[in-house]
């Protein structure tokens, strides 16, 4: 291990060096020495040795123009830092005692599994039947280009290229030319889009993660994952079984977004099949070029006729074929050429595609042939099991109240009142007896107001498609039995020939409170549960209901919510998949993984499972094969764990300490964020709230609403804003009051015993250090000195004094001298950064500065936005 941090500490110097080399190359030596002078007035302010100019001084001397690249420069260098992380974790899976070491190895879990007596029968079940979405979303907080993100891609793969020991000195001095080729080609390109994306562009770079990592990943992990489950079980995993599947957000989240339209959805699902069909294409052309056997079985010769030389091939021309006229009907479909009739030949749905490749894969084997059999053919089915046709499979979601809005429209329209008037249980009377009926809804000849039109069209795309292009339609903001019924009731309308999964997303801690009873006064409803087949999807939202009660209080209401969702379905004899709305930050759910799944409640996870992975977290864990099959081994052998081995349940005196401690953090984060007249004006002067707008991150408005205050903010600019001057409020403000003041009251041997005990209060804890080693009060207090007025200095004071006493506190209950002290990496990995970000923060600060007094100044404003690219790359936290 102490070897592979010195490679990974040799690939920082190095991936450095290149860069300075470069910078010196465009810009001169004198401009690489202010560089290297910046990086050590910051390592020196860092120990407190202020001889010579401070940091703020000289950066404060620097003139417009040497902002920019000053800014490029620190960026560029965490970035690198990044993938060489990235490749440091990467090659820690391929070293030979991961096994040993690894607790979050599957090969690990099973051996642990047979010592606590679970048959190998029960093990190999539980892969089967396992199903965990991972739903990539298109929430704005991935910073980099994606021009920027492929040179990034390509260095980390030069890297591994330089791991062979086999290069001959020629060849090593190449790839190291290429990996400069790189670094330069990255400092000449612009870091900061000047145009947001469109909801099509954000899709597209969700099939690119597939097409560039994925693709390959995914077949190699199973090849990993049917070796170990074959050891342990004697059983091989089915050729149509993925535990794993990927769906999407890009292009159907239209909640707040009034760029993703019923026509981008449609394009977007056009695009993903023709995705589709073309990494199939590929694949397909390898097979025809490998199996070229003239022995096969009965079943395929009866299949291709007798006198056929080469069966394989054959079989699989015509499989090409049919992809090529699906790619051919697709794109007339996006070119507005619809044909007619569409072709018999259009693959229709995945077992029209695995059909084939199946009967090879049979023949293979029952010809001898089995090694070929278990090559390329096999991972293609594997593709085929988990991609399907369809690439991924879309969501859709949109708010509560505009489906009402419909409801009120055609009510108005058909003279009976107004359905916003009516109490819950005249529209769940009005909503069902109109599910029940066979006569049509919709007026004819009705013309709606725009927005409602823009639902029903929603409806009308969703109800064209095949069962398999779709996952989930997603409720944000639901709060009643009826926002459910309403959208079966629109699908309908719309004629959606199959059930699809409505899903109702709690958001805020109230409705999180109230959501077992919305779910069991649906679950009590005849017609609902023959709709339903026995399965019930609830989403769990994190962003939403920490910026709502605070990050202490929004957990523990998160964790009561799953607790009564698994007890009302099993009352009713129906399967719960839980769908959890993480994003990357603590703030808004984020953590590792593995620790996520397994602190949740007993019974939550039961095979099942859905879970967002959000903007730059899609490209930490699936932006390279190595880590995206690393992530893949983490979500399956912890909900093999979970469903297996699930936490002990809550001790009595645990849930009285919890219920307390949330009571505590709820009130003393909402009269901070809520009652404190000084609060928002000082969150706008502190922190680039206001300016992040500027950052064309993603195709959503930063606000719900555009004439809003702070309420109206979405949870990932509340916490971005915090994150980038390193106060981090948003996962600790209340947090430190309920421990502070539990620990004052005699309740510490309680809390040891809760955090050693319970795992969610364990990974509660593991998640708050985390924040709080990253934090850094002294950041702050620069902003404030530059950009506060006076007047709102004490407010500072206070929320610095309160983070500062959280660490104390926090050091106590652990009783170590020093945050981080049992994960020493996370620690170091800040240290390391911080003279590399303390400059961007500085930087930061004189530029909003510059900004608020120089409206429109181009360079101070490119300047800015690089300064917010880089602190996020370098914290690897954005929102």
């Amino acid at each position: 291990m102490n070897q592979l941090h010195e490679s990974l500490r040799d690939n920082v110097r190095e991936l450095g060096d290149y860069l300075g080399q470069t910078i010196s190359h465009h810009l001169g030596d004198d401009f690489l020495e202010k560089i290297e002078t910046i990086r050590h007035l910051a390592k020196a302010d860092r120990v407190g040795d202020h001889s010579d100019n401070s940091l703020q001084d000289y950066l404060s001397n620097l003139s417009d123009d040497e902002l920019l690249p000053v800014a490029r420069a620190f960026n560029q260098f965490l970035n690198l830092a990044n993938i060489a992380e990235q490749h440091y974790r990467a090659r820690y899976r391929k070293t030979e005692n991961y096994e040993a070491i690894e607790q979050q190895s599957i090969v690990t879990l099973f051996n642990h599994l047979e010592t606590q007596n679970i048959s190998p029968e029960e093990i190999w079940q539980t892969i089967t039947d396992m199903r965990i979405d991972l739903v990539m979303t298109a929430h704005p907080t991935e910073v980099n280009r994606r021009t920027l993100i492929q040179k990034y891609d390509g260095i980390a793969d030069n890297l591994n290229q330089l791991e062979n020991e086999s290069l001959y000195l020629d060849q090593r001095e190449k790839i190291q030319d290429r990996i400069r080729q790189l670094v330069e080609q990255a400092w000449h390109t612009d870091e900061i889009r000047h145009q947001r994306p469109t909801p099509v562009d954000e899709a597209k770079w969700g099939f690119v993660v597939i097409e560039n990592s994925l693709w390959q990943a995914v077949p190699e992990f199973y090849r990993y994952l049917n070796h170990g489950l074959k050891v342990a079980t004697g059983r091989s995993l089915p050729l149509d079984c993925s535990p794993i599947r990927f769906a999407s957000w890009m292009g159907g989240d239209r909640d707040g977004n009034p760029n993703v339209t019923a026509k981008v959805t449609q394009e977007v699902l056009l695009l993903a099949r023709w995705m589709a069909a073309d990494l199939y294409l590929r694949d397909i052309d390898q097979l025809l070029n490998e199996l070229s056997m003239w022995q096969c079985n009965d079943e395929l010769r009866a299949e291709v006729g007798e006198e056929t030389k080469e069966p394989y091939r054959v079989l699989l021309r015509g499989l090409r074929r049919r992809l090529q006229v699906t790619q051919e009907w697709i794109e007339d479909q996006l070119d507005g050429h619809s044909r007619d009739e569409r072709p018999d030949a259009v693959l229709i749905d995945s077992e029209e595609l695995k059909a084939p490749l199946k009967l090879c894969y049979r023949s293979l084997i029952d010809c001898g042939m089995e090694r070929i059999a278990k090559g390329p053919l096999l991972d293609t089915l594997r593709r085929a099991s988990c991609f399907g046709l369809n690439l991924l499979k879309l969501d859709i979601r949109q708010d509560s109240a505009r489906h009402a809005d419909v409801m009120s429209e055609i009510c108005q329209a058909l003279d009976l009142g107004d359905y916003h008037d009516w109490s819950e249980s005249e529209k769940q009377q009005f909503l069902l007896s109109e599910l029940r009926s066979c006569r049509p809804l919709i007026p004819h000849n009705w013309e709606p107001s725009a927005e409602v039109q823009e639902v029903i069209d929603t409806c009308r795309v969703v109800a064209q498609q095949s069962q398999e292009a779709l996952g989930s339609y997603v409720i944000s903001m639901a709060h009643y039995a009826s926002d459910v019924l309403a959208v079966h009731l629109l699908l309908k309308e719309c004629g959606c020939p199959f059930p699809m999964k409505v899903v109702p997303l709690f958001e805020t801690l109230d409705d999180l409170d109230r959501s077992s009873d919305v779910i069991g006064s649906l679950l009590r409803i005849e017609w609902y549960q023959d709709q339903i087949q026995g399965e019930q999807e609830v989403m769990i939202g994190y962003s939403d209901s920490s910026k709502d009660a605070g990050q202490l209080a929004a957990a523990w209401g998160q964790y009561r919510a799953q607790e009564e969702l698994v007890k009302v379905c099993k009352r009713h004899g129906v399967h719960l998949t839980l769908f959890h709305g993480r994003g990357g930050t603590v703030g808004r759910g984020g953590g590792p993984a593995r620790a996520a799944i397994l602190a949740q409640p007993p019974g939550s996870v039961s095979g099942s499972l859905r879970v967002t992975e959000q903007g730059e977290m899609i490209r930490f864990k699936f932006g390279l094969p190595d880590i995206a099959q690393r992530s893949m081994e983490i979500y399956v052998s912890a909900v093999l764990e979970a469903t297996l081995q699930p936490p002990p349940s809550v001790k009595p005196q645990w849930r009285q300490e919890m219920n307390l401690l949330a009571e505590r953090a709820l009130h003393s984060y909402r009269h901070q964020v809520r009652e404190v007249p000084e609060f928002v004006p000082y969150f706008r002067a502190i922190t680039p709230e206001q300016e992040l707008a500027k950052l064309p991150l993603g195709s959503r408005p930063a606000k719900r609403r555009a004439d809003g205050g702070v309420e109206s903010l979405r949870a990932i600019p509340w916490i971005f804003a915090w994150t980038q001057i390193r106060l981090m409020l948003p996962a600790w403000l209340g947090s430190d009051i309920a421990l502070s003041d539990a620990v004052q009251e005699g309740e510490l041997p309680l809390i040891r015993e809760m955090m050693e005990n319970w795992p969610f209060f364990t990974t509660y804890m593991d998640m708050l250090e985390m924040v709080l080693t990253k934090s850094d009060a002294n950041v702050a207090r620069y902003y404030e000195k530059k950009l506060v007025p006076e007047k709102l200095h004490p407010l500072g004071d206070v929320l610095c004094s309160r983070l500062d006493n959280l660490k104390q506190t926090v050091k106590q209950i652990r009783n170590r001298k020093e945050l981080q002290e049992h994960m020493p990496l996370i620690a170091e990995a800040v240290r390391v950064r911080n003279p590399y970000i303390d400059p961007l923060h500085v930087l930061q600060a004189e530029l909003l500065q510059r900004d608020r007094t120089q409206a429109g100044n181009a360079q101070v404003e490119q300047a800015l936005m690089v300064t917010m690219a880089g602190i996020a790359a370098g914290l690897r936290n954005t929102g």
